[in-house]
């Protein structure tokens, strides 16, 4: 695998959480988030920029409902919106393209095997499984589909119309758990009391009318668009969606609790081992080895784990002992952080 080095996101360790409560009856789409359905579900934070407090705020207001039953992981978005506009039709397109919304799912947490959707105004997705990140050398399955995904979006407003009273669009997505808990512990659906790793992005093109239609931006200095506008649930500290690390805490409750979520101090630990798994390739990418001490890769930074460190030519595993001290984490050089 390419061993490059690997920007280490400049953001404190402190994913958003979600309540995920069990859904009462079936739901049928429409893309309206009015429906009793979704009157349990509480909304997320309102949206942020992807680098977190680097940037201002979004202009526009972003935030997701979610639910769960054994059938179904529900998501609803509404995208606050006066420029409503898509052009791709066909679907596994690239949808960012357009304006978009984007769930991001890694079931197990250990940034391996996780989902990546995605939906324009015009209700075409883009669906596909990373192997890995692209970080790690991916790849991502572009034909890998979901069989019995269901979507629908709504338009307050008019789509590709400018001189419409548009105020925003939303969508609804149900991905089944028979496609979903492919990637997952056990392989098997969630249960009650456990989290998955989830994050939703919001792309943001800068747009003008021109001949009465929506045409990108173009930059004078570079003759193309400019870039896009990446808005996002839990912030990740770089403008890059595909460090499954820093996704928020998705909590999936039963119908008779009340549950609540406080970071498991295991947690810490994986995100400790992961910074040293940047730095460890950041090394080998300036020396052309890994390094074989831990000082190199400590720095000045407080640590709350003890790390062991092995290394190879071209391989290396860092591990530290979980909380309770009767397990051990462990990660090596493409990502992948697994408990023994």
């Amino acid at each position: 695998m390419d061993l490059s080095g690997v920007p280490e996101p400049r953001i404190e360790y402190a994913p958003k959480h979600y309540i995920c409560q069990r859904a009462e009856g079936p739901l049928a789409l429409d893309g309206r988030l009015d429906k009793p359905f979704w009157r349990k579900a509480e909304w997320t934070e309102d949206f942020v920029d992807i680098e977190g407090e680097l940037r201002p705020r979004p202009a526009k207001q972003t935030r997701v409902k979610m639910l769960w039953d054994d059938e179904y992981f529900y998501f609803g978005a509404e995208l606050i919106e006066d420029q409503i506009w898509a052009t791709l039709t066909e679907r596994d397109s690239v949808i960012f393209y357009d304006n978009d919304f984007e769930i991001f799912i890694d079931p197990d947490g250990d940034t391996h095997q996780y989902y990546e959707f995605e939906i324009n105004a015009l209700n075409t997705v883009w669906d596909l499984l990373l192997v890995k990140p692209y970080r790690d050398g991916g790849p991502p399955v572009n034909g890998w589909d979901i069989s019995g995904l269901k979507t629908a979006v709504h338009i307050d407003g008019e789509l590709n119309r400018p001189e419409a009273d548009n105020r925003k669009w939303s969508v609804e997505v149900a991905i089944p758990w028979k496609i979903l808990k492919e990637c997952a512990p056990e392989t098997r659906s969630p249960v009650a009391g456990e989290f998955w790793r989830v994050n939703f992005s919001r792309v943001e093109w800068r747009t003008e009318v021109k001949d009465g239609e929506y045409s990108k931006v173009i930059n004078p200095d570079t003759g193309k668009p400019f870039p896009e506008d990446n808005w996002v649930w839990s912030p990740m500290g770089i403008i890059n969606m595909h460090y499954p690390e820093l996704w928020g805490y998705v909590v999936f409750a039963d119908a008779s609790s009340t549950e609540s979520f406080v970071l498991p101090q295991d947690e810490r630990i994986k995100w400790e081992l992961r910074k040293l798994y940047y730095r460890q390739r950041n090394y080998f990418d300036q020396h052309g080895e890994f390094a074989k001490e831990l000082p190199a890769l400590l720095g000045g930074d407080e640590w709350s784990i003890a790390p062991t460190i092995e290394t190879t030519r071209s391989l290396f595993q860092i591990t530290a002992r979980s909380t309770d001290g009767k397990g051990i984490y462990c990660i090596r050089e493409d990502g992948k952080l697994w408990k023994e």
